[in-house]
């Protein structure tokens, strides 16, 4: 061993000693093996740095954005939906949906992205179903995690062995390599987790219900909104076709008029009514009934509308994504103290609507227009959600009590899922048919992602995990300097010589070991960064096919499900489950050891030695 390996080697135990220690974080101590390097004299500081130009490190930060396009116009969320939806009662059919749901959407995007979507979907389910929350957090970790296996840009590992291989002159692998890996694997999880989900603890179903923020559910029960809300038409033939807001008079008929739906291609549109608003046929009006004796009947024969059903969850709760509700208090300063709610032109000067007022435990129903306004009255507010926003700092007569949660769920951009859909379609196309280089085609996904709308110029900077790709930019060096100073092919003499005679086999199920082994004192990334060009160098001394071995590499560095540190996707689900250390050993270390057999299995029979 030479001076110079000594050295890198050094400064590598140092890495991972602190990786382990978690002091300082990991992307400090990857910029600071980043300006240690090259006092080795094993590369220059223009080395040290060239990650930062890598495509693939372009690739990764890419996919980040790509990703963000997929949450804020809610693509996600609409599939957390349907799944819902879509299991009923059943919680076998629940945890196969939910596991296959996330490794289909982790197969194109960042797998924690895919976790932190899915924890507060896999939380609203709990509630809804009396399910304890714990029964599915750990599959949700087990099917990101698989999702890795999918496709070639699924995780990090995946693409750092690709860039690994076309370094050492091979051609890499193609978009769908991974996938027939991956599917075999999913499907061992289903199978294991319909078993394991026994060993988990079965935590407490009410924890998923508790809230610190009322729901908008919660007020409508409280304000005995049931019943007061309708959705209408406008026919061909109204007379209210053609005619402004201003000129119907809704109030004068017992009704608000709070929006207006316009059907359009890929749903409907809601839109705000403003007095100048026109109203046209076709339309789809959003009504508050004012009090019980209203003849809806009577109004629709005489302005020709057609009462539609409404949504799921009663007063338009199925629209939260642009209208919400608010709870605010009159102040004892307050302007509006004397005067009637109608008086008080609320509608007028905040554009939103009262549809209830609580004077201590009493609730005002009928007659809440004429009703005077006192110190400490409660108003329940409608209306859309930039309109509540205002509310909270440019009106000083009324103060904000209560946010439904509601408002932490609105998407920024929830009219844009198709776009963002065909977005994602166009880059995968672009990516498997190899039109243009990975990291191009990834980059032509974002700037259309920018250029519909799908994301602004912050949130895309916000979606990228500057700490993973500085970790990564850091350990790269080491995989040159390794292979400079002889330590890669020191590193795979030694597997060889620990395998002996051992057959092609026995030397992948050591890498696999290896390698899973490490990726418990360090990030996976990290863990592939260093064994692929090992992996590679052990195919070229036994004369095989490197492919084989690279695989094994990036499947065992994605197989991270022996502890709550292995990755950060099991870390994230940690809480909401309610797991302890042990829950995800006597979990993890089974499956861990399935997908070993298996890969020892598939790996030689799909890429031959």
């Amino acid at each position: 061993m030479n001076t110079e390996l000594l050295l890198v080697l050094l400064l590598l135990g140092a890495a991972i000693v602190m990786f382990v220690a978690n002091r300082p974080r990991m992307d400090a101590v990857a910029l600071l093996m980043i300006v240690l390097m090259p006092f080795t004299g094993v590369i220059t500081i223009n080395e040290a740095l060239a990650g930062f130009s890598d495509p693939t490190i372009i690739l990764i930060a890419g996919l980040f954005v790509i990703g963000e396009g997929l949450v804020r116009t809610g693509v996600a969320r609409r599939l957390g939906d349907w799944l819902y939806a879509t299991a009923g009662d059943s919680e076998t059919r629940l945890l196969m949906l939910l596991m296959v749901s996330v490794a289909g959407l982790g197969a194109f995007m960042s797998s924690t992205a895919v976790v932190a979507i899915f924890i507060p979907v896999v939380l609203r389910i709990c509630q809804n179903n009396g399910t304890a929350p714990s029964q599915l957090m750990m599959p949700l970790s087990v099917a990101a995690l698989t999702s890795g296996m999918l496709t070639l840009v699924a995780t990090a590992p995946n693409l750092v062995v690709n860039a690994e291989l076309i370094r050492q002159g091979s051609a890499g692998f193609g978009f769908f390599s991974f996938t027939p890996f991956g599917l075999a694997f999913l499907l061992l999880g289903l199978g294991y987790m319909l078993f394991a989900r026994r060993l988990l603890p079965k935590g407490d179903a009410s924890a998923a219900g508790e809230r610190r923020q009322p729901n908008l559910k919660d007020w409508v029960e409280q304000y005995g909104l049931a019943g007061r809300a309708y959705r209408v038409q406008v026919l061909l033939g109204s007379p209210l076709i053609g005619k402004r807001v201003e000129e119907v008079h809704a109030r004068s008929l017992g009704v608000n008029l709070l929006a207006i739906e316009l059907p359009g291609r890929f749903g409907a549109e809601v839109i705000r009514p403003n007095p100048r608003t026109q109203l046209a046929a076709g339309q789809i009006l959003l009504l508050d009934v004012l009090h019980l004796g209203v003849e809806l009947e009577n109004l629709q024969r005489e302005y020709r509308l057609e009462r539609l059903p409404l949504g799921d969850g009663g007063y338009f709760t199925d629209r939260s994504q642009e209208i919400g509700m608010v709870e605010v208090i009159v102040p004892a300063d307050s302007a509006l103290i004397g005067q009637s709610v109608l008086q008080a032109r609320i509608r007028s000067e905040m554009g939103l609507t009262v549809l209830g007022l609580r004077r201590g435990r009493k609730v005002m129903g009928q007659g809440l227009l004429d009703e005077v306004l006192r110190v400490g009255d409660t108003l329940l507010l409608t209306g859309f959600w930039s309109d509540i926003r205002k509310l909270q700092g440019e009106f000083a007569d009324l103060v904000v009590l209560n946010l439904p949660v509601e408002l932490k769920e609105v998407l920024p951009a929830a009219n844009l899922a198709p776009q963002a859909v065909a977005v994602l379609a166009l880059t995968v196309g672009m990516m498997v048919s190899g039109i243009v280089p990975n990291a191009h085609a990834v980059l032509i996904g974002c700037l259309l992602m920018g250029l519909l709308r799908c994301v602004d110029f912050n949130s895309a900077y916000a979606s990228i995990s500057w700490k993973s790709l500085v970790l990564i930019v850091g350990m790269l060096p080491f995989s040159l300097a390794l292979q400079r100073t002889g330590g890669v092919d020191l590193a795979a003499d030694a597997v060889t010589a620990l395998a002996g005679q051992a057959a092609p086999h026995v030397i992948l199920g050591l890498l696999f070991v290896i390698t899973s082994m490490l990726g418990l004192f360090i990030s996976n990334t990290a863990t592939a960064v260093l064994m692929a060009p090992v992996a590679i160098a052990v195919a070229k001394d036994l004369g095989a096919s490197p492919y084989p071995f690279a695989m094994t590499i990036a499947i065992a560095a994605s197989a991270a499900f022996m502890t709550p540190i292995s990755s950060p996707v099991n870390t994230l689900v940690v809480g909401p489950g309610g797991y302890g250390f042990g829950d995800f050993v006597k979990v993890g270390v089974p499956f861990t050891l399935i997908v070993m057999a298996a890969t020892l299995v598939l790996v030689p029979w799909l890429l031959p030695l």
